[in-house]
């Protein structure tokens, strides 16, 4: 949990177990490690049309359901023409 300080401000991106991708700035975190994001946005990937981007806002993520956080480099992510890009969706983690 220490480790979730340093991205606390910064833009990052999280899996979660059910193939989702949400996009957003980490305004914080608790000790279950659920995430608060604001201005985020759930990434949808197809590869028919690109990635769809979809407004979620303020947007609270429960720790148990997050996969993998990483933070995100704003000049690739500028660089990047999400329309361009096809990709078959993540599939759900099934226990």
């Amino acid at each position: 949990m220490a480790t979730l300080q340093g991205y606390v401000d910064h833009r990052v991106l999280l899996i979660l177990q059910d193939g989702r991708a949400i996009v957003g700035v980490m305004a914080g975190y608790d000790q279950k490690s659920n995430v608060v994001l604001s201005n985020s946005k759930e990434r949808v990937y197809s590869m028919d049309a690109g990635v769809e981007e979809i407004e979620l806002g303020l947007y609270l993520v429960k720790g148990d359901q997050i996969v993998l956080i990483g933070e995100l480099d704003e000049a690739l992510e500028q660089s990047v023409d999400l329309s361009t890009i096809r990709a078959e969706p993540i599939l759900p983690i099934r226990y």
